[in-house]
């Protein structure tokens, strides 16, 4: 038997292909870091092509893959840990190779569709860059102004949201026609920002949301499956955005506070009052509360010229998220997490969820630069 055999009974050659292809992935996520202008290039075609693909194909399922392999993986993992004693327990050494080289296959698998899905994303220009932002220190004064500024366009939207007595604000539709509306608005910015790639995608609603709440998820994009998912057990003014935040990711937006704020520019832009009404009191929240730390007196000038029905909706959002403020499973799950967007290059960890702020504020001041003079 020539050695060719003999390294085919040990490692099939579909193991050597995946380890082939693992090799090509791990070149390309090297190249990502030393290229943003690449990384760029590969996240808008290739990136764009695998993400899309692969949301098409699971959005034909009515139901969340992700959620199921999730709530399946104890079992999976105990017949699979069965299965890989059992084989060993009866094996040759030969048999047992090949199995190792089985099992690593799969992660090697499991590494290149990461890269080929979304490791470029975490690589490429940031998007204030994309923006034509100019980066400056955020002082209290600019966030007492872009406050403000979020404040009244939240008002304005106010005398088409529904809220119930003294309490929060209830969506006018159902979660289907709200995951079309921000397509369409979707379809809008992706005109207008030739970063974002085209793509119409379903958002699957989580089954389990309650449980899911105690980990303080309120969505989650899944690369390995291209799914956006959407807690619906969060309260409705919280839902679009949410979703369009986990809308951006599927189009190859990475960075948490990126995904953030691109959340809002998709907000703002659809034609529905309660969508824009999300984008702008989520944002208007992100600054109050960073407001509260850079100066009180000036957080509470803004909170007196608030609606009251802005301050009863946080308030019930307050009053919702109490019961799950201390749960276990968020602790351990922003732990991971924290450990997850370090290791993409983000070093605030979850930190960098709040850095959506600045954001916010070179957007208001974009706009006060481009308004004529008076």
């Amino acid at each position: 038997m020539t050695s060719w055999k003999k390294m085919r009974n040990i490692c099939p050659l579909t193991c050597m292909l995946l380890f082939g292809l693992a090799i090509l992935a791990a070149c390309l996520h090297v190249s990502f870091y030393f290229s943003s202008s690449f990384a760029d290039f590969f996240n808008m075609t290739i990136g764009a092509f695998c993400r899309g693909t692969l949301a098409k194909l699971t959005g034909i399922l009515p139901f969340s893959l992700a959620e199921t392999v999730i709530l399946s993986m104890p079992v999976l993992s105990g017949l699979l840990i069965f299965y890989c004693i059992r084989t060993i327990r009866h094996a040759s050494n030969r048999q047992s190779v090949r199995l190792i080289f089985i099992l690593l296959s799969v992660l090697s698998l499991l590494y290149s569709l990461f890269v080929f899905m979304f490791a470029s994303a975490y690589r490429g220009t940031s998007l204030d860059q994309k923006l034509g932002y100019e980066q400056k220190p955020v002082s209290k004064e600019d966030l007492y102004e872009a406050a403000l500024y979020f404040n009244q366009c939240a008002k304005e939207q106010l005398a088409e949201v529904t809220f119930a007595f003294g309490g929060a604000s209830d969506l006018p539709y159902s979660h289907q026609e709200m995951i079309d509306k921000l397509n369409d608005a979707y379809a809008v910015i992706s005109d207008q920002y030739t970063f974002v790639s085209k793509l119409h995608s379903p958002v699957k609603l989580i089954a389990l949301s309650e449980p899911m709440t105690y980990t303080h998820i309120s969505g989650v994009y899944t690369f390995y499956t291209g799914e956006a998912n959407l807690n619906i057990h969060f309260p409705d003014y919280t839902l679009p955005y949410t979703a369009a935040h986990e809308m951006s990711h599927q189009r190859g937006i990475a960075a948490e506070n990126e995904a953030n704020f691109m959340a809002f520019l998709v907000c703002a832009a659809s034609e529905d009052p309660y969508i824009r009404y999300s984008g702008y009191i989520n944002m208007y929240e992100y600054l109050i509360n960073a407001l509260y730390s850079a100066d009180k007196t000036l957080y509470h000038e803004v909170w007196k010229q608030t609606d009251s029905r802005v301050q009863y909706e946080l308030k019930a959002y307050s009053d919702f998220y109490s019961k799950y403020s201390k749960s276990t499973a968020s602790v351990v799950t922003n732990a991971v997490n924290d450990v997850y967007l370090k290791t993409q290059g983000q070093s605030a960890g979850t930190k960098s969820y709040g850095m959506v702020v600045d954001l916010a504020v070179f957007y208001v001041k974009s706009r006060n630069d481009d308004a004529p003079a008076a």
